[in-house]
């Protein structure tokens, strides 16, 4: 990892609330120990996660939980934009995340996976990408309209949720992220989301997120042969971001990133 000075803005953004949790949230603390500034969003509302309470009652509840996993670690809170199942790459949502991308002015954005087994992580993806590459762009009108903003940015992936793509094949990250320092806070920030136990265990068989998310990156760790706990990353193409070795992330961290030679 090239070495990197300075600190600046990073921006987790994802599909849902818990998303950010489970595949982002110890490198997002690393960066903050680093003297990062963290942003949190989550471009769905959470309005599906439930299978008894209505819409409204939902993202309200999810909203707060959300708010509150941010606070705990110290990030600036992004409203959701739409409801679940309406992140879809289309004009009107992309000038929207396009505006808060120019507010927020990121040098460090992490985003979900591009391939992962839900619709609604991929389009994240996709929409976060897009706004970002027109971010100086002074005829993409932002909803709403928002200065451009010209900053060098550094865009990464997480690993899909449950390591593997659409198509069930794993997903092999370019790097991992050491978080064992942080798993204990990571599993309280994930806690915040306490609507999500019973849902999770209703619609996907899962004993308890909170095993399951450190399962995931003690699985993480141990694809890099290494004890403990990980958060695998795939760097964005360079182009039309920043110069080819502008790695602020592998700079920050340094000794916590463990490169994949074999990538």
């Amino acid at each position: 990892m090239t070495e990197t000075q300075g600190t600046g803005i990073v921006l987790a953004a994802a599909a849902h609330p818990d998303d950010i949790e489970f595949m982002m949230s110890g490198t997002l603390m690393h960066l903050a120990e680093a003297g990062w500034e963290l942003h949190y969003h989550n471009i769905g509302s959470g309005s599906c996660g439930t299978a008894t309470l209505s819409r409204d009652e939902i993202v309200r509840i999810r909203t707060e939980e959300s708010r509150a996993a941010a606070e705990s670690i110290g990030a600036t809170f992004h409203p959701p934009l739409v409801d679940d199942i309406e992140i879809l790459y289309e004009d009107g949502l992309l000038r929207r995340v396009a505006a808060l991308v120019r507010r927020v002015q990121p040098t460090i954005l992490l985003l979900q996976s591009p391939q992962d087994y839900m619709e609604d992580h991929m389009n994240s993806s996709r929409l976060m990408v897009t706004a970002a590459f027109c971010r100086a762009m002074v005829n993409y009108r932002t909803d709403p309209e928002t200065e451009t903003t010209s900053q060098d940015m550094a865009v990464y992936h997480a690993l899909p949720y449950g390591l593997r793509d659409q198509l069930r094949q794993p997903v092999e990250a370019e790097f991992y992220v050491d978080v064992s320092s942080v798993m204990e806070r990571k599993k309280e920030m994930l806690a915040c989301h306490k609507s999500q136990k019973e849902w999770l265990d209703h619609s996907q068989g899962m004993d308890s997120y909170l095993i399951t998310m450190e399962d995931m990156c003690r699985d993480v760790g141990r694809g890099f042969s290494l004890f403990g706990y990980g958060e695998g990353w795939r760097r964005h193409s360079h182009l039309g971001f920043g110069p080819e070795d502008f790695d602020p992330l592998g700079g920050s961290l340094g000794r916590l990133v463990h490169v994949n030679l074999g990538y």
